[in-house]
């Protein structure tokens, strides 16, 4: 069965990308009963069958699946010298990528989430603020620094959450310098830190949901998502005018601004288990897409298949995924697609 996409070596625009933000896992538990839970209450109930994994692994994992051995994956992050860190280690070893710069430390425990759900399908989520992710630090970045200036202009950079924020700043300015093509994106609650650091400049593309979009453009209270989409795409380019914006808005579909076109495109109608990873699935696509050099609309669309295709899985990277199992998911849809997307996946 094929597993990577069809593509030639040769059409390559960029070999490598080098990434960091949270490695980790986490228990989903199924609460009883869909009254919110007490401050001192006891409640019965059971752990759900699930996968957890944080950002940075997602958006590496279908990278490096879909691209296969012709593209060099290489997360930096910390993980505790725990249990769950190390299964985290032996299947990222597992998967391909290179993993000289992830360390195992002894004074944090990998990150974890514990996430509850209401049987009404609500809940919410507790992660630990000490973990391993924690420590990644711009001096371990900088280890990095040869392996950044060797991939160049045919390098990638992706910065995403659960390390903090001046460590992904800094892997940013290091690509930047090096003129690799900078990806990033952020939660909600740290954009304000965006956009007074002087970030953005460095960004040659920012991959956000569209709540995030809100907490850039002002319009939290607004219901029109095409107002909020424009907004904020006319905002970040007040601090960056070359810079290409992806919005997703679930169901609603995906916004992308490529520097002179916004492009929508329609979410793929699908049987969803669950949509957690979604959003870093379409981050991972898009990436996938802009590596083979695609345009940002064509990337976009073998971005919302992968991140279609991952809601089908409770778990938050769908291991299912690959060029073979995306064809089918892509002829059983509604939708129409480029010829280089169906060349891609065709058999």
């Amino acid at each position: 069965m094929p597993t990577t996409l069809k593509y030639d070596n040769l059409s390559l625009r960029f070999t490598g990308i080098i990434g960091t933000g949270g490695i980790g896992s986490g228990k989903f538990f199924q609460l009883n009963g869909n009254h919110t839970l007490g401050r001192e209450e006891s409640r019965s109930g059971h752990f759900l069958d699930v996968n957890d994994y944080c950002k940075q692994h997602i958006i590496l994992y279908y990278i490096k699946v879909l691209l296969g051995n012709s593209f060099s994956v290489t997360p930096i992050g910390r993980i505790g010298d725990d249990d769950v860190g190390n299964i985290l280690f032996n299947e990222m070893s597992e998967t391909g990528f290179n993993m000289d710069y992830v360390e195992k430390i002894t004074n944090a425990s990998t990150l974890f989430s514990f996430c509850f759900y209401y049987p009404d399908s609500t809940g919410g989520n507790l992660t630990t603020d000490n973990s391993a992710s924690g420590l990644v630090d711009p001096v371990l970045i900088e280890k990095a620094g040869n392996e950044i200036a060797k991939l160049g202009s045919r390098g990638i950079i992706m910065a995403a959450p659960e390390v903090p924020f001046i460590t992904r700043q800094k892997l940013i300015e290091i690509g930047k310098q090096h003129q690799l093509f900078c990806s990033a994106s952020f939660t909600s609650e740290e954009m304000q830190e965006v956009l007074n650091s002087g970030v953005l400049r460095n960004i040659d593309l920012i991959s956000i949901n569209i709540d995030e979009a809100s907490s850039i453009s002002g319009d939290s209270t607004s219901t029109n998502t095409s107002s909020i989409v424009q907004n904020t795409v006319q905002k970040l380019m007040n601090y960056n005018m070359e810079i290409m914006v992806s919005i997703t808005a679930g169901k609603l579909g995906s916004w992308v601004w490529d520097g002179f076109r916004l492009t929508n495109f329609p979410a793929i109608k699908t049987q969803a288990l669950s949509t957690a990873g979604a959003g870093d699935a379409f981050f991972s696509g898009l990436l996938c897409g802009i590596a083979l050099g695609l345009s940002m609309s064509e990337a976009q669309q073998l971005a919302t298949l992968i991140a279609g295709m991952s809601v089908q899985s409770p778990h938050t990277i769908h291991k299912g995924i690959d060029r073979s199992s995306l064809y089918d998911f892509l002829t059983a849809s509604d939708l129409s697609f480029s010829e280089k997307i169906i060349k891609l996946l065709g058999n």
